[in-house]
């Protein structure tokens, strides 16, 4: 069994492995070690999350999937989880979360076929009601988050997000030095959303110099 560490934040403006030493020391915990962590800076609402899915590639029968909760493995839509749960299923994961008290049983060996199966069971019951809160809290900042922009923009305060220019500038270079994707992500912690946003700037720009 091989414990594998998932760790995730919406933008590269947040700290993906910022719980790395929480899920460290609930591993030590347990005399455990986590084999491998999966960090990156995707949204929690798409399934378009290339370490989730290396790791759910790299995994065997009976392996760990851990997380520091729920919401950082899915704030999807009913049928997107649907999907990531069958490939977690298909793969036998045992999905761990430290806000999950019942998936930290799983850790434990049952007693008997029964006691194992209940305990997945529950588990199972209480991973989709937390992923299903975690999607209604997206719905709602999103929608507390549109509603706040409306209102700026009827206000002509709405600025938008300041753009990080220094690391996009460096970003465009890769990008012109003809850099492979994966390479730039690592090298830069961007998001893929980020870096398709400035491969078509870039394009643009190309095509403006080309019938200037």
């Amino acid at each position: 069994m091989y414990v594998r560490a998932y760790l995730r934040a919406s933008t590269e403006e947040q700290d993906a492995n910022r719980a790395k030493g929480d899920l460290k020391a609930f591993a030590k915990e347990r005399g455990l070690k986590i084999a491998s962590y999966y960090v990156e800076n995707e949204s929690g609402a798409s399934l378009q999350r290339p370490e989730l899915f290396r790791l759910l590639a790299d995994s065997e029968p009976g392996d760990v999937l851990l997380i520091e909760q729920v919401d950082r493995l899915s704030r999807l839509t009913t049928a997107d989880w649907a999907k990531l749960k069958v490939e977690i299923a298909t793969r036998q994961l045992r999905v761990v979360a430290l806000d999950l008290p019942t998936s930290c049983d799983l850790l434990k060996a049952a007693e008997d076929d029964f006691t194992a199966r209940m305990l997945s069971s529950i588990n199972a019951m209480m991973l989709d009601v937390l992923a299903a809160v975690a999607r209604k809290d997206y719905e709602d900042r999103r929608r507390r988050q549109t509603q706040g922009i409306a209102k700026a923009k009827a206000e002509k305060a709405y600025k938008g997000r300041p753009e990080n220019t220094e690391r996009n500038a460096a970003i465009l270079t890769m990008l012109r030095g003809k850099q492979s994707w994966n390479t730039i992500l690592k090298a830069t912690g961007c998001s893929r959303s980020t870096l398709a946003r400035l491969s078509k700037r870039l394009g643009d720009e190309t095509l403006q110099t080309q019938t200037a």
